[in-house]
């Protein structure tokens, strides 16, 4: 799901058979995140924001899923943590949902974090349902794209964060993506433990016990296994109504 491309679907951020060995989980793709159709990955030589000192950049890449401006450079702070609340299904008293915080550590993944802030604060998550569960081999909830199609993205790119250590364990948040470098809004929600997935998405923070049973309590609703790797839309609304700082 995450990666590979559970975090995000074709070039439509649908994932494909290779993805699929990649992970060797036959049921369920890696999650993944797919820059919309229209959208070109950058170039090594495309022009954007000067290089921030933490590394940072944030190519154009394809149009913006929602009007959002891209995350300031020059100054992303590279140590301490940041927490920020996702109210599910604030909107509906009778589904499923709760609060969920991600707590997020800017000294291992400073530009996805400083990404995750800014378009929290310009709105950009507000009203938007989460897409894709993945509820067989891999267990997570991918959100992050306003349009709920998987094919969404806030009009840029950044580069992967990684060690090459990362597990995907029950708790963690990281960055869905279409391919290396190609991280946007999109993110996933690690339920239980999704360790078949490869290293290869930026974790982006974690989430308390009582945030995990929130998204627990959601992805048990089940999902409608629209799509080929056997991932689907969830069956609750799965609605992040508001993000705010905690």
């Amino acid at each position: 799901m995450p990666g590979t491309d559970l975090p995000r679907r074709p070039r439509a951020l649908a994932l494909t058979g290779l993805l699929l060995a990649v992970t060797g989980l036959a049921g369920c793709a890696p999650p993944s995140s797919t820059p919309a159709p229209s959208s070109a990955a950058p170039s090594a030589g495309a022009s954007g924001p000067a290089a921030d000192p933490a590394g940072c950049a944030y190519p154009a890449a394809g149009s913006p899923a929602k009007p959002v401006d891209p995350p300031p450079t020059g100054d992303v702070e590279t140590s301490g943590t940041v927490a920020y609340t996702l109210a599910f299904n604030a909107d509906a008293p009778g589904e499923t949902g709760g609060d969920v915080t991600i707590t997020m550590d800017r000294s291992t993944a400073p530009c996805a974090v400083n990404s995750f802030v800014s378009l929290a604060e310009q709105g950009y998550f507000d009203d938007t349902a989460c897409h894709r569960l993945a509820d067989s081999g891999l267990f997570v909830l991918q959100c992050g794209d306003p349009t709920g199609t998987g094919s969404g993205g806030p009009g840029y790119a950044f580069a992967d964060e990684l060690t090459g250590k990362e597990s995907y364990t029950r708790g963690v948040v990281a960055m869905a993506n279409g391919g290396p470098d190609t991280n946007g809004s999109q993110f996933f929600l690690v339920w239980e433990d999704s360790t078949g997935l490869p290293p290869s998405y930026t974790v982006l923070g974690t989430m308390d016990a009582a945030s995990r049973d929130v998204v627990a309590g959601i992805a048990g609703e089940g999902q409608d296994g629209s799509n080929p790797d056997g991932t689907g839309k969830p069956n609750n609304p799965a609605k992040i109504t508001t993000v705010t700082k905690a």
